[in-house]
């Protein structure tokens, strides 16, 4: 009796297990064309993307690096205008390279060099426009966007926007910028006629950043 039990649990299984079968294999006739297209759709976008990431964007980023030496030379001369169009021995400027590598990481920090660039000579607007376009991905460069964003705003007379984006730049924490975007936000508090808040920024520099350049001779705003 127990034998004929198990023989008759394992047809049931049986059959169920060939009812799949059958099952699948209609599926997959009435649907083997589509499946067979997704796969191979699949397989060519990862395809494509390894072969981009591997074969041209990987390339272009090293070439982006090698051709943006001349202009960051010339950006640490405080040569900005040379940086921008014209480094020298036929390199591109900031700009160029913006353009022709664009998508890359070099191509992407390169819209931070010009923003710093028109800014130190006087172009706040164009400045803008390569700040907006540059995407920060670590929070030291995010921190240093808005900064930048509130030398802008302060450039253009608009002191709330400034404040607004230094506070923001002071809210990462990060000790190496930290304390210069809270002495440049006392300094705009003080032009703000708003000296209370000014001195709470510098005392707050005292306090927490002493040994920072900013720290040294912080007292004197005391």
């Amino acid at each position: 009796m127990a034998k004929r039990k198990k023989q008759e649990d394992f047809d049931d299984v049986f059959i169920d297990v060939v009812e799949s079968t059958g099952d699948a294999r209609t599926f997959l006739e009435k649907n083997g064309n589509k499946l067979l297209g997704a796969i191979g759709l699949l397989a060519l976008l990862v395809g494509g993307y390894f072969f981009y990431k591997y074969r041209v964007q990987e390339p272009k980023q090293k070439e982006a690096v090698q051709q943006m030496f001349q202009a960051q030379y010339q950006f640490d001369r405080d040569s900005f205008k040379l940086g921008l169009t014209n480094p020298g021995g036929g390199y591109p400027g900031f700009v160029d390279i913006v353009e022709q590598y664009s998508g890359t990481p070099a191509g992407n920090l390169a819209n931070y060099y010009a923003a710093v660039s028109y800014l130190k000579l006087g172009d706040p607007d164009a400045s803008l426009s390569y700040l907006k376009a540059f995407k920060p991905t670590e929070e030291l460069l995010r921190a240093t966007k808005n900064g930048m964003l509130g030398d802008i705003a302060g450039e253009k007379g608009d002191f709330d926007s400034a404040l607004s984006y230094y506070k923001k730049a002071v809210a990462s924490n990060l000790e190496v910028i930290t304390p210069y975007y809270l002495k440049k936000m006392g300094l705009l508090l003080t032009k703000m006629g708003k000296k209370e808040e000014a001195l709470k920024a510098f005392k707050e520099i005292k306090s927490k950043y002493p040994s920072s350049a900013e720290g040294v001779d912080i007292d004197k705003y005391l």
